[in-house]
């Protein structure tokens, strides 16, 4: 493809086919993606990339452990507290909370994505239920056979998240340029538990978040392209 259309049709897929991605492909995916500038070229970054079974069950846990945080939410406070501990439901993530509070110019945008979103899948703002289930679609990658989670090195600062970002960019446009698609998810930021059970983790790396990776399907869902903001609403004017 030419690198224009790669750009303007890269977008976040929610409904993956169950193909699996060969070996082959898969490496050059994530080695081609490693030419990524960097801070000095320092790539203060690590991933750790789940497939096959071990895919379906850091899945499986993920989505236990946010079916489990969503029934603490309906519980009385005393039993809340308790049933927070024993759970393990509670977040154990690096960054918490994963989102704060969005300013109001960039909450309107959030809002306005997600109407869209869900206008495209038929769901009602009232339809909690099927609100509930979307989302729970995050935990197990939207049926991607590969689950990718990036970590940094906090050593580097803001930097290693701007080092992170533009090796998660590149990673997508390559995986763009071979017929894939991927779906970039601070979601999978939240629990840093069910990877440990399955990687070494180096100890002074911090989970960031997750991506998707696989072939589309031919999900309405992943027809859903939000409109991105005007080259004015970037520009800084100049002073007069």
């Amino acid at each position: 493809m030419e690198f224009t259309d790669v750009l303007v049709n890269r977008r976040s897929i929610r409904s993956f086919s169950e193909k699996p991605i060969d070996d082959s492909t898969l490496n050059e995916i994530l080695s081609l993606a490693i030419e990524s500038p960097s801070s000095s070229n320092t790539q203060p970054y690590k991933m750790a990339v789940a497939t096959g079974g071990i895919n379906k069950v850091i899945g499986k846990d993920l989505l236990d452990k946010y079916y489990a945080a969503n029934k603490l939410n309906t519980m009385p406070l005393p039993l809340k507290a308790v049933s927070a501990i024993t759970s393990g439901a509670l977040p154990d993530g690096d960054f918490r909370p994963i989102l704060g509070k969005y300013p109001d110019e960039f909450q309107k945008r959030r809002v306005t994505t997600g109407q869209g979103l869900y206008e495209v899948l038929g769901i009602e703002r009232h339809d909690k239920k099927s609100r509930d289930e979307q989302m729970a679609k995050n935990f197990t990658f939207f049926n991607a056979p590969v689950a990718i989670f990036f970590f940094i090195h906090p050593g580097m600062t803001y930097t290693a998240l701007v080092d992170l970002g533009i090796f998660m960019q590149s990673l997508m446009l390559i995986a763009t340029d071979k017929g894939l698609g991927t779906c970039a998810q601070g979601a999978l930021g939240m629990w840093k538990s069910p990877i440990k059970k399955h990687f070494t983790l180096p100890k002074k790396y911090k989970l960031v978040c997750g991506m998707a990776l696989g072939y589309p399907d031919d999900h309405k869902v992943n027809e859903y392209k939000p409109p991105k903001v005007t080259l004015n609403d970037l520009l800084i004017p100049n002073k007069k």
